[in-house]
């Protein structure tokens, strides 16, 4: 998972003064993209689910940013949703193996877009709830969030939203391995129930400019609809499904060499077996989104825009093991570690200085490879888990722009050195690499160097802008897909920015 600090240049002109050169700094960083906004209001629809044995009434939270209008012809984008499934303990032991502790979940929800005469269904799929953990006792609550197909109305009218089938698939996690085999869990298939409100939001659709045909009323001749011609249909942008023979995951297998360092250390007592894990890890691709915030300036920035085409990070799986048996001096520990790829695309930016001066820029992330290790230290009662991303970076910023007018930083300005990144997640949100999670962490950026051309020494305003400790950084890695296991989440999922997550009543 990328964490990549957005640091940026900007000058009214060539010839700006450093103190102006170091707010506009200021004001590139702290511009958009620091909060998600609020997600929209909850709406709870009952299902009637087709439980081990009986059917059950479940009940199910969707919530997802509908936009307040629409325009003919244009698609109309939600925001991200979330289907917060309810069930009982009782009916969650009947779906996994005895003693499962976490499980890991999808769904897929059918919604019908209704406008007028017309209708067509908007299927949401891969929505991943990565890790929940099963409680002792009450109701569990099953949490998937995702991205969903954009909507085009051909014609101006009401358009409204209802929910319809529901279908959740549940597998077992392990400790510190992957998910466990595809009959650790069950597809549960759930229909709303006849009594409840499916509606899940109306959104009124316009056309951008005055259509000067003369209107009709119900009962003349024509069509009703004067915007619309006769077969106009509602378009639903193609779902996440492979096509036949596609790649899953289009990126080239990690290389290097997993870095446990940065890992938890065991108990002091006998040594820890490491050992290669016999063929090489398990090959596989995730997104990782995420935010990262510079310090000084009190500003956040997107990472790996998942509205942007974003890129995959490829993941060699389980390629090394440390381990200490319970009886062994010091205690349990096991250590699971996984190779990852961060070549990721560049970032772009814009923002407005003093409230009206326009600074663009990209910034090129240099990683290395990255090593994420997970496990769980202790036995029983005192067993503690931990998950831990570690990876160097540098950072290079080009392609400045004030107001449109290209600002020459040179070809090589950048952070003086490579610098750590060490992420954190915690169990059961991050369990292991296949599930994925969130995971959160600070880094200490350096000094630049290499910044401005023809003379003129930019290096110390970046530093004194952008430079130093206490940078917060917070990721959401998607699931893993396996391309050499269909039981597994393929394509990948895109996981919900940190802080867009729609609030779930």
């Amino acid at each position: 998972m990328n964490v990549k600090p957005m640091v940026t240049d900007g000058r009214r002109s060539v010839r700006l003064a450093s103190v102006a050169t170091v707010t506009l700094l200021a004001g590139l960083l702290s511009g958009s993209g620091s909060a998600a906004e609020e997600g929209g209001a909850a709406v709870a629809v009952d299902y009637d689910c087709a439980l081990p044995g009986r059917t059950g009434r479940v009940t199910v939270g969707v919530t997802t940013d509908f936009p307040e209008s629409g325009t003919a012809g244009t698609p109309l984008e939600s925001g991200p949703v979330t289907v917060d499934v309810r069930l009982s303990r009782a009916d969650v032991e009947a779906l996994v193996p005895t003693g499962t502790e976490v499980v890991a979940s999808t769904a897929t929800l059918d919604v019908e877009v209704g406008q007028k005469d017309r209708s067509a269904t908007a299927r949401w799929t891969n929505l991943a709830a990565p890790n929940s953990e099963v409680p002792a006792d009450g109701d569990m609550s099953l949490v998937h969030t995702g991205a969903v197909p954009s909507v085009t109305l051909p014609a101006e009218g009401d358009a409204t939203f209802t929910a319809g089938r529901l279908t959740v698939e549940l597998r077992a996690v392990t400790d510190g391995g992957r998910e466990a085999a595809p009959d650790s869990g069950m597809r549960v298939t759930c229909e709303p129930g006849a009594d409840t409100d499916r509606e899940l939001a109306t959104v009124p659709v316009s056309h951008d400019a005055p259509d000067p045909r003369p209107s009709r009323t119900a009962g003349t001749d024509g069509p009703a609809d004067p915007a619309a011609k006769t077969g106009d249909g509602i378009a639903v942008e193609p779902g996440k499904a492979l096509a036949a023979g596609e790649d899953p995951c289009p990126v080239e297998p990690p290389e290097g060499t997993a870095d446990w360092g940065d890992a938890p250390k065991p108990p002091d007592g006998d040594p820890v077996l490491e050992v290669d894990i016999p063929g090489g890890g398990t090959f596989g691709c995730a997104y990782a989104v995420g935010l990262a915030n510079v310090y000084k300036l009190n500003g956040a920035l997107i990472v790996n825009d998942p509205a942007k085409n974003p890129g995959l990070i490829s993941v060699l799986a389980n390629v090394h093991r440390g381990q200490r048996a319970a009886n062994a001096k010091g205690g349990y520990y096991l250590r699971l570690d996984s190779l990852g790829n961060l070549d990721l695309p560049d970032a772009d930016s814009t923002f407005l200085t003093f409230g009206f001066q326009p600074v663009s820029a990209k910034v090129e992330f240099e990683n290395g490879p990255l090593t994420i290790s997970t496990g769980n230290i202790g036995m029983g009662a005192e067993k503690k888990y931990f998950a831990t991303a570690s990876f160097t970076q540098s950072l290079r910023m080009h392609d400045v722009k004030v107001n449109g007018t290209p600002l020459d930083v040179g070809p090589d300005c950048r952070t003086e050195k490579p610098f750590k990144v060490v992420l954190n997640g915690d169990f059961p949100k991050y369990v292991n690499v296949f599930g994925g999670g969130p995971m959160n962490g600070t880094v200490d950026i350096p000094a630049f160097s290499g910044c401005g051309t023809g003379g003129e020494d930019l290096d110390n305003l970046f530093t004194a802008a952008i430079s130093g400790p206490g940078n917060v950084i917070a990721m959401n890695q998607g699931m893993t897909c396996v391309p050499s296991d269909s039981s597994t989440f393929c394509p990948p999922t895109m996981p919900t920015l940190p802080g867009q997550e729609p609030p779930v009543r």
